[in-house]
């Protein structure tokens, strides 16, 4: 694997991710790695700016972003081409990701999703499932050619806690916290997070065993993602916790490339 300087952006829908890669680590582990949430322009934009001045005088070096917020991310390629001029490039658009797909022919699946899966296949070589948990859930399959089948989009759990307090008149705002170890839930700020937690877990569970049982084998099933360690670090479904999957899938397609 050839060496790489690079500063990778992802822009999700709440939060955008800035880390820096540099060397040729198989590993593909980032030497930092920082969080903003979207509101913070002036931050986001500096951090890259920040990042840049890191390697900017190594040979191709670039910054490379990848989004799933268009309303976030144009502006911000616009001052960072602004600022650092051509070596800005943008995933999906100037770079692909290198992960085959089958799909059907209108479906244009979410960058964050095909980085995910081109990550996880460049680890493993082989059939997994692939689980991120942020702002929503997503649960897909990459089989043994490393081909992306697809998978399911569900509410993320701050967003179920969300739509449970605006949709009644009587459930409270409670913040995303793992629940008590207790089986009953003892009043309502419990039982929320019991009732979203458990029904993360338990719609992963059941999406793995129908991958499996279509594909004929169980496959490894790593989980990233914001929330993924409150909701999976202790779930025995897990293989690997990987929290920075989508920015790794950013220097798998950069190398790719070279």
């Amino acid at each position: 694997m050839n060496d790489l300087s690079l500063v990778a952006v992802s822009v999700g829908n709440s939060r955008t991710a800035i880390a820096l890669f540099e060397g040729a680590d198989a590993s593909l582990q980032p030497s930092s790695i920082q969080h903003l949430a979207n509101a913070e322009r002036e931050g986001i934009v500096a951090a890259v700016g920040e990042a840049w001045a890191r390697i900017a005088d190594q040979p191709d070096s670039c910054v490379a972003v990848a989004s799933v917020s268009t309303p976030v991310s144009l502006p911000l390629l616009d001052r960072l081409r602004g600022s650092i001029g051509d070596a800005v490039q943008e995933l999906g658009e100037e770079i692909g990701v290198p992960i085959g797909t089958q799909l059907d022919p209108e479906s244009v699946p979410g960058i964050d999703r095909l980085l995910n899966a081109a990550a996880a296949w460049s680890i493993l070589r082989s059939a997994c499932v692939i689980v991120d948990a942020g702002t929503a859930v997503t649960v897909d399959f990459v089989d043994g050619a490393g081909t992306f089948q697809g998978g399911a989009i569900a509410p993320g759990a701050r967003m179920q806690l969300q739509a449970l307090h605006e949709g009644t008149s009587a459930l409270p705002a409670v913040e995303l916290a793992a629940p008590d170890e207790e089986a009953f839930a003892k009043n309502t700020r419990d039982a929320m997070l019991q009732g979203v937690v458990h029904g993360i877990r338990g719609l992963v569970w059941r999406l793995v065993e129908r991958y499996a049982e279509h594909y004929g084998a169980f496959p490894t099933v790593i989980a990233t993602g914001g929330d993924a360690a409150l909701l999976f670090e202790r779930d025995e479904l897990i293989d690997r916790l990987v929290p920075e999957l989508t920015l790794m899938g950013i220097a798998v397609s950069l190398r790719t490339t070279e």
